[in-house]
């Protein structure tokens, strides 16, 4: 039986006091390898956090053993991501012709990813040394998985820390109503966050950085040279298309650094690093950065930079654009606007453009009827009132309003008893009269008979006037139509007074048309136009008319002047009635669609204008 492992505490403070992650996998291995009794070899494998690859980290002893005879095992541990122990054969080590050769091999993972893995060559007899090796592997592990715990926990913290600091930098500027204030207080608070001596902010105008800010600096118009070399300094960084740190580390590749070296010589910076802006397909501006000699920026530093500006020089440049005169602002956006027009892409707003140019060239080129539309009201071109003709009583009513009569029908009768007993007792005076007559006659009195001739004459007048009342105590209608207004069916046995109007009524064969016309229109209006119209109650018909008359007096509806047009109709129906209401078009001449479209617009511009102009 083996004897059990030596606990070495030299190894273990060793281990303790790593500085990375290359000494703490050396320093496990031999750890774990002289914890193994008989342990031959070991090897670490991790896996590439960019490729995924396995790869050897670091291995025991140093040199004099093969490690590939590891390499099987590991290969099989990749694929089935559990622990192994396989028998490898003679080995190579010496004193081993009483002991089998065994492959060891175990994974850890983390956050169930599969981080790397342990493969020892171990010579044993027993099961048992087997064993605790297999245990070994699987409790030491654990350091390997706690490495990789702590790498995730400090690149937790640094990314909170460049998350903080970018979220204060973003609520600092965005507290900013200005551009130049945000800017000041940005460069500012970056050269306290970074320690550095100064930071400048500059955006690209006419194709070269020119600085909006400096760190603690109000008037930077005062200090040109400075100002000069710093921008020159940013161009560098703008033209090479990528971040320049000087002095220039080996590891960056060839860079020029002509600018930056001279604003270091000139104004006493010692390291500097430039930041230039990506967006929207350019390079629009850049960040320096100044610090003393000695003290340069560590790549967490930069990367840090790189954070912030991501984050805060969007917001940066629209609080630019935003301050700007609105003049530029609607240059810049014509200027965008045609670019996307003419350039590549945006295949949808080409088709919209070719569809309005043919529109624009229909618009101008078709010719179109022109009309003026106004509301319309059909009346009787005749309305005859129907009056009583005498003082009397309403003896019977056969028609009302609404109903169509024609020529000579009775519309009401009025009471005549009265006129009767006067007509008898004038028949009876007359016959009198006549009598006298004769018998002065016969007696020769001629001076009598005239004077009873002349009351005889009379008698007769007076008669012909009653039998004419009687005959006009049946009111007829004068003609054909409708009746507008009148029901005496309620005023039976009533009274009437000589001249009151009793009936109204209208032709159905003869109507005129009002139209009430804008008086932005009214110019285009002349007698003779010809025009149609649709009325509410008959809208799947349209009647013709041609304009008679121009009211030249106008009325005002819902905030509008019209004029009052009237038409005489050139078709009519039976179903037209009097009252009905509908649209109208007078059909003016033929013009151009784009006239007819931009009529009313043209002549608001016009007479804006003209209340404007001086």
């Amino acid at each position: 039986m083996d004897k059990l492992p030596v606990f070495d505490h030299d190894l273990w403070n060793e281990f303790i006091s790593s500085r990375d992650n290359d000494e703490y996998c050396h320093n496990w291995i031999n750890i774990q390898c002289s914890l193994i009794s008989g342990a031959v070899q070991g090897v670490i494998f991790l896996a590439d956090p960019v490729t995924g690859a396995f790869r050897p980290m670091s291995k025991w002893p140093g040199s004099g053993e093969d490690p590939e005879r590891l390499r099987e095992i590991a290969e099989r541990v990749i694929e089935q991501k559990c622990g192994l122990l396989v028998e490898l054969g003679a080995s190579g080590a010496s004193g081993s012709s009483q002991r089998h050769s065994f492959g060891a091999a175990y994974p850890f993972f983390m956050d169930g990813q599969m981080k790397g893995l342990v493969a020892v060559e171990v010579l044993a007899d027993t099961e048992e040394t087997l064993s605790h090796a297999m245990g070994q592997l699987q409790w030491g592990t654990g350091w390997l998985e706690l490495m990789f715990r702590r790498g995730q926990a400090r690149e937790g913290e640094r990314l909170f820390t460049s998350l903080k600091s970018a979220v204060d930098l973003m609520a600092l500027v965005l507290s900013e109503t200005s551009f130049k204030g945000a800017a000041m207080a940005f460069v500012t608070q970056v050269a306290v966050i970074l320690k550095c001596d100064r930071a400048s902010i500059a955006f690209v105008r006419k194709n070269h950085p020119r600085i909006q800010a400096l760190s603690h600096s109000v008037q930077i118009e005062k200090r040109m040279n400075l100002n000069r070399a710093i921008e020159l300094a940013m161009d560098e960084a703008v033209v090479q298309r990528r971040d320049i740190l000087y002095p220039a580390p080996p590891d960056r590749g060839i860079l020029i650094v002509r600018n930056h070296e001279r604003l270091a010589k000139d104004h006493g910076a010692g390291c500097i690093f430039t930041l230039p802006f990506y967006g929207e397909g350019r390079y629009y501006g850049a960040l320096t950065l100044e610090r003393p000699e000695g003290q340069g920026f560590s790549e967490e530093e930069i990367n840090l930079c790189r954070s912030v500006a991501a984050l805060i020089f969007p917001v940066l440049e629209t609080k630019r654009k935003n301050d700007r005169h609105f003049i530029l602002k609607a240059m810049d956006s014509l200027k965008t606007q045609s670019a996307r027009l003419i350039g590549a892409g945006y295949a949808g707003r080409k088709v919209l453009l070719i569809i309005l140019l043919l529109l624009a060239v229909f618009f101008n080129f078709q010719t179109w009827g022109y009309r003026v539309s106004g509301q319309t009201t059909l009346e009787g071109r005749v309305r005859r009132s129907i009056v009583a003709p005498f003082e009397g009583y309403v003896k019977e009513a056969f028609v009302r309003s609404g109903d169509t009569v024609e020529e000579g029908t009775v519309m009401c009768s009025l009471d005549d008893r009265d006129l009767r007993l006067e007509r008898i007792g004038l028949i009876s005076r007359s016959s009198q009269y006549r009598k006298q007559y004769q018998e002065a006659m016969a007696a020769h009195s001629r001076a009598e008979a005239e004077i009873i001739k002349a009351q005889l004459d009379q008698a007769a007048a007076q008669l012909d006037l009653i039998e004419s009342r009687i005959e006009r105590t049946r009111i007829t209608a004068p003609f054909r139509g409708i009746v507008l207004s009148g029901d005496l069916s309620q005023r039976l046995g009533g009274s009437t007074e000589m001249g009151e109007v009793l009936f109204e009524i209208a032709p159905l064969d003869s109507y005129r048309i009002i139209i009430e016309v804008d008086e932005r229109n009214i110019a285009d209006i002349k007698p003779g136009q010809e025009g149609r119209m649709i009325l509410s109650a008959l809208p799947e018909e349209s009647f013709g008319f041609v304009v008679e008359k121009i009211t030249p007096i106008a009325s005002s509806k819902e905030g509008l002047n019209y004029f009052r047009v009237e038409a005489g109709t050139t078709e009519v129906s039976e179903r037209l009635r009097p009252g009905m209401t509908g649209i109208g078009k007078i059909y003016i001449e033929r013009r151009k669609l784009i006239d007819i479209l931009t009529r009313d617009l043209r002549d608001w511009i016009r007479l804006r204008a003209w209340s404007w102009w001086p």
